[in-house]
């Protein structure tokens, strides 16, 4: 089983302040949450 790159899957740079990564992360809940 692959390892999953979460920063790929947020779409963010591996370099990402944790404000960026929460961003990514709460555009993707809200763009998959019902």
């Amino acid at each position: 089983m692959a390892k999953r790159d979460y920063y790929e899957v947020l779409d963010v740079d591996k370099n990402a302040s944790a404000d960026e990564i929460k961003k990514a992360y709460r555009k993707k809940a809200i763009q998959y949450h019902p």
